[in-house]
């Protein structure tokens, strides 16, 4: 298991602006709290390069341990590579959340969190990629897919080791991780990109509805 502390985020103020449709009068206040955010919070990451072991139809054995999920054996359906697990967190934001009684201000800062910890993830991935010499690597968290559910956190966590100890996550009887600010999932090297939306049915929907729509 491999310890990345710390990790530099830089939130930008122009996504953030635009993913949460904050005002151009809000423009000063939201810049203020970027800064706040970056005074208290660090973020952290720990990854562990596993091996295929085995495959089941709807399965498959990483490390010795077991993950059922038929997105999974599909994209490892022809890799007998090493792929990498990760768990990342932001600290301090929800300390800033709580002591604000100002609603607005906690949904900038909930954006916030969120941006850095994507922002995390993705110096992540760029280290595993830069490492290991992969290519292009996708990604997969217990939860985003019906087909690989939030229990599947348990078996996840007990192939990376002691993420408490190493990071400071832990899981919450309901599987949820504590602290709020944080992501977990697998990478693995893909040709062409993935990601889980493209499975959900909304997204399907619609696409349906444009390519009807085009027809």
């Amino acid at each position: 298991m491999e310890i990345l502390n710390p990790i530099a985020v830089q939130v930008d103020l122009g996504a953030i602006k635009k993913s949460a449709h904050v005002p151009e009068g809000e423009a000063q206040r939201l810049r203020s709290l970027i800064s706040a955010v970056d005074t208290v919070m660090t973020a952290k990451a720990v990854y562990k390069v596993s091996y295929i072991d085995a495959k089941a139809d709807d399965s498959v054995v990483i490390g010795g341990v077991l993950f059922k999920s038929r997105v999974l054996r599909k994209h490892f359906r022809q890799s007998g590579k090493g792929l990498s697990l990760c768990g990342n967190h932001r600290q301090g934001v929800e300390d800033l959340e709580a002591a604000s009684r100002d609603v607005l201000e906690k949904y900038y800062l909930d954006q916030i969190g969120n941006a850095a910890v994507v922002k995390a993830r993705d110096h992540l991935k760029n280290t595993l990629a830069r490492r290991y010499g992969l290519g292009a690597l996708s990604y997969l968290g217990p939860g985003q897919l019906k087909d690989w559910p939030l229990e599947e956190q348990t078996p996840l966590f007990s192939l990376l080791g002691d993420v408490e100890r190493a990071v400071d996550i832990t899981l919450s009887d309901s599987l949820l991780m504590i602290p709020r600010k944080s992501l977990s999932g697998i990478y693995f090297p893909t040709e062409i990109p993935f990601m889980a939306c493209q499975l959900c049915p909304r997204e399907a929907a619609h696409r349906e509805k444009r390519d009807t729509t085009r027809s």
